[in-house]
């Protein structure tokens, strides 16, 4: 989104360019804009501000109401579900006939609401740790039983002997 300043610079530049004798399109292209860019701004006689801050948007028709959206948090809270993430609340309640909100919009609501984390009693997944590596930097500080393959400097590249 350009700012109303920016917008009025950038036509003045083209405008002040297309003056001295340079084509509109190479004008323009030299900011970045594309010629229907700069005559949407400039119909009208006015350099015209962006709409899209203060465009009147609809409410989806599919939103669920506070009522709803309360619903689901209920539901999650319960000692049944607590443990469970929607994937598998959302199925086992279809099973009993009752449907409140699709999967993603259920973890959404989660989300949220802050509550969409690890949940349970296991531990959450953790990155692999790097195999153990030894490095000698001089002689008799690391042993092994098979020096066959050695690592190289490079990743993926050994040492065969």
């Amino acid at each position: 989104m350009i700012s109303t300043p920016d917008r009025h610079q950038a036509v003045e530049l083209i405008e002040e360019t297309h003056r001295s004798g340079a084509r509109l399109r190479p004008a323009c292209e030299q900011l970045g804009l594309r010629v229907r860019t700069y005559r949407r701004w400039t119909q009208g006689g006015e350099i015209k501000a962006d709409g899209r801050p203060e465009a009147v948007r609809p409410v989806p028709a599919n939103k669920l109401s506070a009522e709803e959206r309360a619903r689901v948090l209920e539901i999650g809270h319960q000692p049944a579900y607590a443990s469970l993430p929607p994937g598998q609340i959302v199925p086992a309640l279809a099973d009993q006939g009752e449907y409140i909100a699709a999967e993603s919009r259920c973890y959404r609501i989660l989300r949220q609401a802050g509550e969409q984390h690890h949940r349970g009693r296991s531990q959450p997944p953790r990155p692999p740790a790097p195999p153990p590596r030894h490095w000698a930097c001089g002689p008799r500080q690391v042993w092994s039983w098979d020096i066959s393959w050695l690592v190289g400097p490079v990743k993926g590249l050994c040492f065969y002997r």
